[in-house]
């Protein structure tokens, strides 16, 4: 393999019963003399915001748009001295409700400036924060409050009757602070349960400037943050802050290296959200730069028209974003006549072909970059110079449609909640790592692990098996679950589950999952034999096998029917044509797919585990075409090889 953008620091051949297993061990080259330490004088992520706001107390940080007539004006700032002073009185009012270093506190909400504020808060009285959020469940909001024993949660005005909805089962809860306001309904059933509850400002007023703030260390956990369990209850990921910290200082030491670092003049869009250590990272980077962060309404119909009035410089989206400004903006330019298409195609072609020789985006046609991509750049307002895509892979015709046409670095990126969010990173203008997840970050060590029983081996010449990563921004284990902890984190390194294959000049791509977990495009885990075993409940079906692409946002399904079930189907609608072409009945599909739903519905599936579209297969998964094991467990990747042609159809189907 050529060690282009990696070097070999070790050779990791785990031994096994039968023969070597692990393939080596690379860094990047930016680590090749050692992983990025974390310096010896940062102990909390509030150190990053306290220098910060030394170094430039009225520069804009936190904006919103406020409405008036429920019409959205200009965003308005707090400067960054207004916001620290504000999170030292709410650290203070904490302290003063009981809730003291090391206990946990909840954040419940959209993305606002009241949820950096509270997270400023936490980190500064070195309180552990836990984001709470509903999309893991119905009941996870009520899971992760007891789990973490929340004693104390920041709340969105709308999630306040979720919350109250709980509370009664929540023995730990004793505080409750809106992000707003408070009706006096609620504040009167949250007292009547023993909970005290809070608008925004009558918190503030129980603090001052003037509270002791504690000693923070770097060993402190800064953030328990759930993730989607395999099949059953969310799992408590614990990062620490020296990972948490060390993240950040890693993403500022790998733009200082290949692009160009965060600057005072940067403008971030936060509309990912908040609760994911994704965008928390991120904002805590733009924040140690002292750059300007501009929230969201939190309405995805008004999402573009917020970017076009805060024009931000930074943009980090997932590839379902992405997906939907490629689309407008080629439906735009097919409609602006043959004449300006034609002309669009000839720069592209010429932009494209450069970059592919090795020129920079911003070297590859400058000319045309003014005449022609100039007004693609406008779709995010036009000050954009770097868009990061992360959570899902990103389509490779998307990734090199944005490269070409606007004018910003394009970045695609891998991490997991473990790995405090990105481990591997795509290094800037090097077009050959475009469909790829890139290089291992500077603290980070990654190594394969061969996976024979899906034919994957790390040795091999093609490089392929299980990501583990090692290194000093891993989490540091599952909260009160030592049993799962033990699972992924074996001497030092954590199996993330997806298989990777080394490309020549160093960097990764995914290929495949290792358990049966995988991710659609808008970022949603599936835990897929969790899906199927509830949709085998339907009485119409014997066997199931059920596929997600990565690249879309929705399942489609190979389905055994029942056969009698279908005879009775033919029998009652009159279907009297040669019966095995009644499984390519549409009707008789349209048919079976509805009582699967209907079976998911009431087993509470939820929306993006419905499926879309269904194959129906007149003969059993067997062991002679290789697509079950002895024990008739599905065999997934050899369905997938079997059934890609029915599977390539049914997306084209769903999506018509």
């Amino acid at each position: 393999m050529a060690e282009v953008y990696t070097v070999k620091v070790e050779e990791a051949r785990l031994e096994t019963d039968e023969k070597p297993s692990a393939g080596p061990v690379y860094r990047c080259i930016y680590a090749r003399d050692g992983l990025m330490e974390l310096p010896s004088h940062f102990e909390s992520p509030s150190d990053f915001f306290r220098d910060t706001t030394k170094r430039c107390p009225s520069n804009p940080m936190l904006g919103r748009r406020q409405k008036t007539d429920l019409k959205a004006g200009p965003y308005e700032w707090m400067t960054y001295q207004e916001a620290y002073d504000a999170s030292i009185r709410i650290g203070s009012a904490m302290k003063s409700r009981g809730v003291n270093p090391g206990d946990r506190c909840g954040i419940y909400g959209s993305n606002c400036p009241e949820w950096i504020l509270a997270m400023e808060a936490c980190n500064s009285y070195a309180v552990t924060y836990v984001p709470l959020y509903d999309t893991l469940g119905p009941n996870a909001v009520e899971f992760i409050i007891n789990h973490a024993e929340v004693s104390m949660a920041f709340v969105q005005d709308s999630k306040i009757p979720s919350v109250l909805s709980c509370l009664g089962r929540c023995s730990n809860l004793k505080t409750i602070v809106s992000f707003g306001n408070v009706l006096t309904g609620e504040k009167k059933e949250a007292e009547e349960l023993g909970v005290s509850c809070f608008s925004w400002e009558e918190f503030l007023q129980l603090g001052d400037l003037d509270s002791d703030i504690p000693l923070k260390k770097k060993t402190d956990i800064c953030t328990i943050m759930y993730t989607s369990g395999t099949t059953g209850e969310p799992k408590g990921v614990i990062i620490k802050n020296e990972a948490f910290m060390a993240q950040v200082l890693s993403i500022d030491q790998m733009l200082e290296l290949t692009d160009k670092a965060g600057t005072e003049d940067d403008v971030y869009f936060s509309f990912l959200p908040l609760a994911h250590v994704y965008d928390q990272i991120m904002e805590t980077y733009w924040v140690y730069k002292g750059s300007s962060i501009g929230f969201w309404q939190g309405d995805v119909r008004f999402l573009m028209e917020d970017v076009q009035v805060l024009k931000p410089t930074i943009f980090c989206g997932v590839p379902r974003i992405y997906d939907r400004v490629y689309a407008s903006i080629k439906s735009k330019i097919s409609s602006t006549g043959a004449l300006r298409s034609t002309l669009f195609q000839y720069a592209y072609s010429y932009k494209l072909g450069y970059m592919e020789k090795g020129l920079p985006q911003d070297r590859a046609a400058p000319l045309f970059d003014k005449l022609v991509f100039d007004k693609i750049k406008q779709a995010l307002g036009g000050r954009v110079r770097l868009l990061l895509s992360g959570a899902a892979p990103l389509a490779r015709h998307v990734e090199e449609f944005l490269r070409v046409t606007f004018g910003a670095t394009m970045l695609q990126g891998y991490g997991l909640t473990e790995s405090c969010g990105g481990c591997l990173t795509a290094i800037s203008n090097v077009f050959s790592m475009m469909g790829t997840i890139g290089v291992p970050t500077t603290t980070i060590e990654a190594r394969l692990e061969s996976v024979p029983e899906m034919g994957y081996d790390a040795l091999s010449t093609e490089a392929r098996g299980e990501i583990c990563l090692r290194g000093n921004t891993l989490f540091s284990g599952y909260h009160k679950r030592q049993d799962l902890t033990e699972e992924v984190l074996v001497d030092g390194w954590f199996h993330t589950g997806d298989i990777g294959e080394w490309q020549p000049n160093g960097a990764m791509k995914i290929i495949d999952r290792k358990k049966n977990i995988f991710k659609l495009s808008q970022g949603e885990y599936v835990a897929v034999e969790n899906i199927e075993n509830k949709y085998l409940q339907c009485p119409l079906i014997t066997s199931i096998w059920v596929y997600g692409n990565s690249f879309e946002s929705f399942l489609v399904a190979v389905v055994v029917p029942e056969r009698k079930a279908l005879e009775d189907w033919a029998v009652k609608n009159n279907y009297t044509d040669d019966f095995k072409s009644v499984y390519e009945n549409p009707k008789a599909r349209k048919y079976i797919l509805d009582e699967l739903n209907s079976t998911g519905q009431k087993h509470q599936l939820r929306g993006f585990e419905m499926l879309k579209a269904v194959h129906l297969e007149p003969i059993p998964f067997d062991m002679e075409r290789d697509l079950i094991t002895p024990t008739f467990k599905l065999k997934r990747p050899q369905l997938l090889k079997h059934y890609k042609d029915c599977i390539d159809q049914l997306y084209k189907e769903a999506k018509a």
